[in-house]
């Protein structure tokens, strides 16, 4: 029996994976404020840029976790099925990860939305990665916490 071309490309195209998508998250805080930043990198290579204003006073581990959150928000807006998250708060990522517990009483609803954004995604990692490799949303946070209005800032094209 002869199997044509387009019934081999059929299934050629039904086993392919959906493209995955890479976001990185960052935080600043400093003596002007808090600011949160994150960029979504679609499959062929397009950046969206998202910042926000934090308004109110808080850690670097709950700039964290919002900043963290900001990303996932903006990939679910996007539709993204598939998603890598890059972030340089060891404490988030591996909180996130379940390799070290959430003490912290503020950081425990974070964590637990965070686990809830988490559910719409059909696949989702969290990677750990050094600093000087997140400059994208480094650069993002740093403009959102120098930002003197206190309403979100949206910076996509």
């Amino acid at each position: 029996m002869a199997l044509s071309v387009d019934g081999v490309r059929r299934k050629v195209d039904e086993e392919k994976e959906e493209p995955t998508w890479k976001i990185y998250f960052d935080e600043a805080v400093n003596f002007v404020g808090s600011g949160v930043g994150a960029v979504l990198i679609s499959p062929d290579g397009r950046h969206y840029p998202v910042a926000a204003k934090v308004d109110f006073s808080c850690t670097n581990n709950v700039a964290e976790y919002e900043a963290c959150i900001l990303g996932l928000q903006a990939a679910m807006d996007f539709k993204v099925k598939e998603l890598e998250v890059f972030g340089d708060s060891m404490l988030t990522i591996f909180q996130t990860l379940g390799q070290w517990k959430t003490k912290d009483a503020k950081l425990v609803p974070y964590h637990e939305y965070l686990e809830e954004l988490a559910k719409n995604f059909e696949k989702i990692s969290f990677t750990y990665t050094p600093r000087a490799k997140n400059q994208f949303a480094d650069a993002l946070e740093t403009l959102a916490s120098m930002k003197r209005s206190g309403r979100s800032s949206d910076t996509s094209n």
